[in-house]
């Protein structure tokens, strides 16, 4: 690996893809700034912290196809959460619901072995984390590593930089002008058996899930594009309602927790460089931004060092929308 000694780079944005790549570029010897303009309020905490390359691809018509690259990002996290101090719970995920069938074949279709249980499918290959405590855990050892944290955008570079601001284009990073934004909700039990439920099997089911996680099990969740307001609404409770109606029966209460993230047009972030000299991208994951981040942040310090990305480098290229990677004009 070569090594960053002397370079700095300054990362626009503190969610998981920005941290994630201010470790592995402090690991590299760079020196690091992390511009963070609202601290604590990244849709990265607003989340189920899933690894699911599997359901993801086989519930997710957007991922469907992207099963090979999404195993390759969630294979990097044991050794990523051995570096970081994250705790993974692998105890994995099942499905039930009215496609069970059609759900089962295509998992067997991806070569992962389901098995059949009471509760659903079973599949191993899907893990989770806790999100709002990994993100935390991340900022420290960033921070531990001399990364520098200033807090306000990034309006304006003269140097290095990443561009990993989730929904917002970035003036100075002209193929963020593809992201368009993605209102999520979900629900924190707040009170009964879910509220209770830190660990253990991800239930997924059509349109919907139950997640463990530490303060109450997280059910969800909405996905409204092109919205961008922070207001919690019924849609949340439509879509618990159709996935899970028993909680409705038994008088389901939630904390709404709201956030907006940025999707490209094919689901898949924006990964490399700008035509701007030294501006790279890392952003647009859409729900698959803790999934993806070892990986986007290992090809984003290769770019950095001029190594080979790796094979995904042209499924995740940032100015693969901006005609066909020709220079686009900035704003």
């Amino acid at each position: 690996m070569a090594s960053l000694d002397g370079r700095t780079v300054r990362v626009a944005g503190a969610g998981v893809l920005g941290l994630s790549i201010a470790i592995e570029l402090a690991q590299a010897g760079a020196a690091v700034t992390v511009h963070d303009p609202s601290p604590g309020t990244s849709a990265s905490i607003v989340a189920a912290g899933m690894l699911a390359p599997v359901f993801e691809a086989v519930l997710d018509p957007v991922a469907k196809g992207h099963f090979p690259l999404l195993m390759a990002a969630r294979d990097l996290w044991p050794a990523f959460a051995a570096r970081t101090g994250i705790v993974l719970d692998r105890a994995g995920a099942t499905y039930a619901g009215e496609r069970a069938l059609e759900v089962r074949k295509a998992v067997a279709g991806l070569g992962v072995a389901g098995e059949a249980r009471p509760e659903g499918l079973f599949v191993a290959e899907d893990w989770r984390l806790d999100a709002e405590p990994a993100l935390e855990q991340l900022r420290a050892v960033a921070k531990g590593l001399g990364v520098t944290f200033v807090q306000g955008a990034l309006d304006e570079v003269d140097g290095e930089a990443v561009a990993a601001t989730g929904w917002q284009p970035v003036r100075w990073a002209p193929e963020s002008a593809v992201i368009s934004a993605i209102k999520g909700q979900i629900g924190k039990s707040a009170v009964g058996p879910l509220a209770e439920r830190e660990t253990g099997l991800v239930q997924r089911r059509d349109g919907g899930y139950i997640a463990p996680a530490a303060g109450g099990a997280l059910v969800g969740a909405t996905m409204e594009r092109g919205r961008t307001d922070l207001t919690p609404d019924d849609t949340l409770l439509a879509v618990i309602e159709r996935a899970f109606p028993e909680l409705m029966v038994q008088g389901y209460m939630a904390k709404a927790l709201v956030g907006i993230r940025g999707a490209t047009p094919d689901g898949l972030p924006l990964v490399g460089q700008s035509v701007r000299p030294g501006v790279w991208l890392a952003m647009g994951a859409r729900r698959n931004g803790w999934l993806l981040a070892p990986l986007v942040a290992a090809m984003t310090r290769a770019y950095l060092a001029g190594e080979d990305p790796g094979p995904w480098a042209a499924a995740l290229d940032a100015r693969r929308f901006t005609a066909q990677g020709q220079e686009t004009s900035e704003d």
